[in-house]
């Protein structure tokens, strides 16, 4: 079984196959027979787990399974202590309401790498930092989730699933897990 965590750049298809020139995974992982447990939308950054186990993605991407995933969310506006305790209620979207969140703000990530393009900057609206974490795995979610609240996402990078993060890990790059790691 092979098991890898991957650090997403922004703008990086999730998928292998080529498509109009856009950057994918094969443009940085030259493993081959491993597909990504779950997505993060190319507008979206961070870790991502492939695997060539299907019974290990099916735990680790399906919501019936309840694993927790953690996002470091960078939003328009300074966040209220209202919002946040609106997303820890659980936010209403459009298909009903979200499961309760662990949210909280929080200061920008250390050595957090330089995005690129960059997040737009408005020189009369602050940006804060937010981290997020849900077991739920509705579309898009964590962008309208914050949206819902009336605090747009600009960056959104994913830190965890489960008890793996991005930690050692620059943009870009991968590493293969042992099963010790796994605790799936």
């Amino acid at each position: 079984m092979t098991t890898i965590r991957f650090n997403k750049p922004f703008n990086v298809l999730c998928q292998f196959s080529p498509q109009d020139n856009k950057e994918t995974l094969a443009d940085y992982i030259k493993l081959k027979d491993v597909y990504a447990a779950g997505r993060l939308d190319k507008d979206s950054e961070g870790l991502l787990l492939l695997t060539d186990d299907g019974k290990l993605q099916d735990k680790i991407a399906h919501p019936k399974h309840g694993k927790s995933k953690v996002y470091w969310v960078q939003v328009d506006g300074d966040i209220t202590d209202e919002a946040v305790e609106q997303l820890r209620r659980g936010a209403v979207l459009k298909d009903g309401q979200t499961k309760p969140a662990k949210a909280e703000k929080m200061g920008e990530p250390k050595d957090l790498w330089e995005r690129n393009p960059p997040v737009r900057f408005r020189a009369n609206i602050p940006t804060s930092w937010l981290r997020l974490e849900i077991s739920e795995g509705k579309n898009r979610q964590v962008r309208r989730m914050t949206a819902a609240v009336g605090f747009p996402t600009l960056r959104l990078i994913r830190y965890a699933i489960g008890d793996i993060t991005l930690d050692g890990l620059d943009v870009g790059e991968y590493q293969t897990l042992d099963a010790r790691q796994l605790k799936f």
